[in-house]
């Protein structure tokens, strides 16, 4: 099992910038892919984005694809998502997680996770 710490989500104007970051501990970090999933109120849990444990293939929704990229650190066992061009349909809880597997999927569902942080709220305003 891992543990995963989300961070720097808040608030910001439609066209603005964020950079999430979620620390990982409990595991060996770079074995595994991680990914980050969105709730809106409402909706059900939705893939965003997702990245191999060497960092070296991505995959994105088609919802952020050219304004999102998930990166990671494997010597600072943290994996980020910068988001650029935020719009108001960006707005969500943005959870961290770590697969439950060793290989890598480049659409993965939930269920292929086994731990998730707690949730990082990100708002972005018209």
């Amino acid at each position: 099992q891992v543990q995963l710490v989300e961070s720097g989500g808040g608030l910001v104007q439609a066209g603005g910038s964020l950079r999430l970051s979620c620390a990982a501990s409990g595991r060996t970090f770079s074995t595994y892919p991680m990914a980050w999933f969105r709730q809106a109120p409402g909706k059900e849990r939705e893939f965003v984005a997702a990245i191999s444990g060497s960092g070296g293939s991505t995959s994105y929704a088609d919802s952020v694809k050219g304004r999102f990229t998930i990166s990671r650190d494997n010597a600072k066992n943290t994996v980020y998502l910068q988001m650029n061009s935020l719009k108001p349909e960006d707005t969500a809880v943005y959870y961290c997680a770590a697969s439950s597997v060793s290989y890598y999927k480049p659409k993965p569902k939930s269920t292929d996770f086994g731990s998730w942080g707690q949730g990082t709220q990100v708002t972005v305003s018209s």
